[in-house]
Order: structure tokens, then sequence, then C-alpha cells
């Protein structure tokens, strides 16, 4: 694979690069974030791993505009930031999760989990269920050709859903393919995410895409 690391702390960024080379892995290095959008642009990677405080440009931002533009690259954070608003902001930012210290086996785990869930997702580019149709390629959303404007976060989980219409996915599943286990079951993230779609797919159409399945989790379907 080829893996970008956007780290300022060279310590850091040379025992990353050391350890995936060794793998086999081509790995660049940016040590702030505004090298890091340049190289993005410049290049085609796998997987970008980001540190969450960064000099120049900070990630937050640096990852809303490459999702902005359509780029949709897999972001791995790592952080020693511990606040879940922290944790909630990286994530609907468009980008995952891996606390600091880290074992590098966990790191690599990761990343090799990243990759696999975007060779999978690109597998079938357009999703389609009744009126409402996703491009992943350009990571758009519409609905009776109407364009609808998603967050990063809200995105994944609606491709989720379509990829399963018509079957209910349950909120475990949706931790998992949407959020990599990075949350305590007790989080009511799933639930948040969810309950903004409706808002956004529904509005002037009178018909509802997602339904809840009490104690399952969730169904999309065109008709009841």
């Amino acid at each position: 694979m080829k893996l970008l690391v956007i780290e300022d702390n060279t310590e850091t960024a040379a025992y990353i690069a050391k350890g995936l080379t060794e793998l086999g892995h081509v790995v660049d290095h940016a040590a702030d974030g505004r090298d890091g959008f340049f190289l993005v642009g410049a290049s085609r990677y796998d997987v970008a791993i980001v540190d969450r405080m960064l000099p120049s440009r900070d990630d937050l931002s640096l990852v809303k505009k490459l999702r902005e533009d359509g780029v949709g690259i897999p972001i791995l954070f790592f952080t020693n930031l511990g606040g879940i608003d922290d944790r909630v902001e990286g994530l609907d930012s468009g980008g995952d999760y891996l606390d600091k210290p880290f074992a590098f086996s966990e790191l690599l785990a990761r990343i090799n989990a990243l990759a696999r869930r975007l060779a999978i997702c690109t597998t079938e580019t357009l999703l389609r269920c009744g009126n409402l149709e996703i491009d992943h390629l350009k990571r758009t959303v519409t609905r009776g050709g109407r364009p609808i404007d998603l967050q990063p976060r809200e995105f994944t989980v609606l491709e989720c859903l379509m990829r399963d219409a018509g079957t209910v996915v349950t909120r475990a599943m949706l931790l998992e393919m949407v959020w990599q286990f990075n949350f305590d079951p007790k989080t009511n993230i799933v639930e948040i995410h969810v309950s903004r779609l409706p808002s956004k797919l529904d509005q002037s159409f009178g018909t509802e895409l997602i339904h809840t399945v009490r104690g399952s989790g969730y169904v999309l379907r065109a008709q009841e």
C-alpha cells in the first residue's frame, strides 16, 4: 500500500514510517497539514495517518476540505485527546481513531481494516433504493434527482444501510462498519447520526426511507 503520515513529531513519524516500510509499504511523510494537503492532491494514497494536533493547518479543516473536494481517502487520526466532543468532531469530519500511545500491531490492524473497507465499498459505486441514489466515487446523494447534502459520517451510515437495503442493519453492525469499534456500546452515536438522516432524505417527498425496528436496528426500504 501507499501510505501518507501527517505528523509534526519527527520521532513518531520515523517510528511509523520505519515499521510500515519494513513491511513493504510505501510511506510518504508531511510535517504539517499544509504539506499533507498538497501531497494528497498530488498523489494517490490508500490510507492517510493524521495527528490530531497539526501546525500550519489543523487536522479537522484538512480532512473536511478533502471530503468537500471529493477525496475519499481513508483517514486514521491518532490522538491523546480524550474528550468525547473531540472524538465526535473528528469522526464527523470523516476520520477514524487510534489512541496514543498505541502498539504498532494495532496501528497496522487499523490500516488494514480501513483498506479492506475501502475495497469493499468501491466494488459497487452506484447504489439505488427507490428514487434514492448514492454515487460512492463522487460522494453524492440524490433523491428524485434532487441533491442531498450529508456530512461525511452521515454519508457512510446511509451507504451501509443502502448496501443492505430491505434488511435490518443492527446498531452493533453500524458501530463496527462506520466507527471501527472505537466507542463503548452504551454510546448513542449511532442513534444521533441515524436520527439526522430523515430530515434530509424525506423532506418534501412524504415517504420515509429509514425505519426503526424496535430492539433490532434500522432498515432502509423504498416502501412500507
